[in-house]
């Protein structure tokens, strides 16, 4: 009997390090690959090492931990779904005994944890130690930066607390609930993180709409139209005409003064335009039959299959809500894996609904950038501060931490939320839960027909040679010249 708790005691001790080492090995990868997404916005500063070396250094070590956390958190729902999967196909397979459910507990349980470290601690420490300077009088270097930085956020954490107190105190008057506003660990931060991901669900309704059409237009400028009753050797002749009328301006504008400044700037800006749609152009007319007339309509209609998938989805779960209680978003504590499959076509559905949340999660990032409210956030190849990467890194959190809700709110995939991602008080609110997926099947069908119908409007146009009559970019001195609507060159 001693001998059979041994052996448990072993096994269970074996299984707990093995989930640490694989858990670890998943991080690492995670990090390694964010480090260099970072490193590649990251604005180059000098080789010299003083004191704002150091902090951009802890602060970009800082902001990695956070867009590793956020990738962990995208691939949370696909890694439980196919590990289900996996184990429904292969049930007794030895080399797969290490996919079990306390593994994937274990992720879960690890990504909250992490995501609220990040979200609550980690960023707002390295956005005011990077802001930081030491108070006034005392010595200057890291430790007084450190010291500063920790009174803020104390300041921070109190603030913060005084307005989940006073909003939770006017919800809810209850006395059980006016007990548990002294209850920190089990009542604040679950409560906290339950309206971040509630913003964060919010943020997603906000953004994917617009990033599902933006989509569109993002491949049509990477892919090569094609070329329907489009002359292509006229267009090009119209912008070198356009090249050519700039050119001689700046050449003029030299060998004058009071030309000189902003107005030589706006020239430099103009023609790099007329030189970037040249490009455009000459590079669409040397593209290969099989690009321009195979490869962009392949494109658009995965992009337009795609999101037909996804609203007719989220169309069909508003009906299992109106008719079926069960419907509902909901957590899990059954820690058992690959007992049954949560997909109705088994490991098929399970792949699309796998592609359908990346596709979702790519849209709001996309929608997000493309906000004008966010376009400041925008990061640019070695030409990012660190204030802005800690921005990004903290809105990216935020919209994968809310992925896994939205993709099952949506009814996108039925596999339950585990840890505390299925704690959160909104999900089980029918109205808000319905409101959701109305608002995205309906924000999302009107984006895209404002999207196409914009786009058929703009194709017919330069099918008939309309959008020729305006020319904004054409130059307009009279000592140059100035283009006519066909293209050809007026002189006064």
């Amino acid at each position: 009997m001693e001998e059979d708790d041994v052996t448990i005691r072993e096994q269970n001790f074996h299984s707990q390090v093995r989930e640490y080492i694989i858990c670890f090995l998943l991080f690492a990868v995670l990090y390694i690959v964010s480090y260099f997404i970072i490193t590649r916005y990251k604005r180059k500063s000098d080789d010299h090492e003083d004191e704002d070396a150091v902090v951009n250094r802890i602060s970009l070590y800082l902001c990695t931990f956070t867009l590793a956390v956020s990738g962990g958190a995208v691939f949370l729902l696909p890694f439980s779904i196919i590990s289900n999967e996996i184990l429904l196909s292969f049930p007794k397979n030895y080399y797969i005994q290490w996919l079990n459910g306390s593994l994937i507990h274990g992720l879960w349980n690890l990504v909250s944890l992490f995501s609220n470290l990040c979200l609550f601690v980690l960023m707002p420490f390295a956005y005011f130690f990077l802001e930081s300077e030491g108070f006034a009088g005392s010595k200057k270097g890291i430790k007084a930066r450190i010291l500063e930085t920790f009174v803020m956020l104390f300041l921070l954490a109190l603030l913060i607390l005084g307005i989940v107190w006073v909003a939770s105190a006017l919800i809810d008057n209850d006395s059980a609930s006016m007990e548990s506003l002294y209850d920190l660990w089990e009542f604040y931060l679950p409560y906290l993180y339950s309206c971040i991901s509630l913003l964060g669900g919010l943020l997603l309704l906000m953004c994917t709409p617009v990033g599902l059409s933006r989509m569109f237009t993002i491949m049509g400028q990477l892919l090569v139209k094609p070329t329907i009753l489009e002359d292509l050797d006229e267009q090009i002749y119209c912008i070198h005409l356009q090249e050519e009328a700039l050119q001689r301006r700046l050449n003029g504008s030299s060998s004058h003064t009071y030309f000189r400044g902003s107005s030589t700037q706006q020239l430099n800006k103009e023609l790099d335009n007329i030189r970037n749609q040249r490009n455009k152009l000459e590079r669409r007319k040397k593209a290969s039959g099989w690009e321009k007339n195979l490869l962009y309509p392949i494109v658009m209609l995965i992009l337009l299959a795609g999101t037909t998938i996804s609203v007719l989805m989220v169309a069909f779960n508003i009906l299992y809500l109106l008719v079926d209680e069960t419907a509902m978003p909901k957590g899990s504590t059954d820690r058992g894996i690959g007992n049954t499959s949560l997909s109705t076509f088994g490991l098929a559905q399970a792949v699309l609904e796998i592609i359908l949340m990346f596709y979702l999660m790519v849209s709001s990032v996309v929608g997000f950038y493309s906000l004008r409210v966010f376009e400041g956030l925008t990061p640019r190849n070695d030409d990012t501060t660190m204030t802005t990467i800690i921005g990004c890194c903290v809105s990216i959190l935020v919209l994968s931490s809310a992925l896994p809700v939205m993709s099952r709110t949506l009814g996108i995939t039925r596999f339950d939320l585990l840890g505390d991602f299925g704690r959160f008080n909104w999900l089980g609110n029918f109205y808000i839960v319905l409101s959701y997926n109305l608002l995205f099947a309906v924000v999302t069908t009107l984006c895209l027909v404002r999207k196409f119908t914009s786009a058929v409007r703009e194709e017919l146009l330069k099918a008939l040679g309309l959008d020729k009559l305006q020319l904004s970019n054409s130059p307009t001195d009279p000592e140059s010249g100035k283009l006519s609507a066909n293209g050809h060159q007026k002189t006064l």
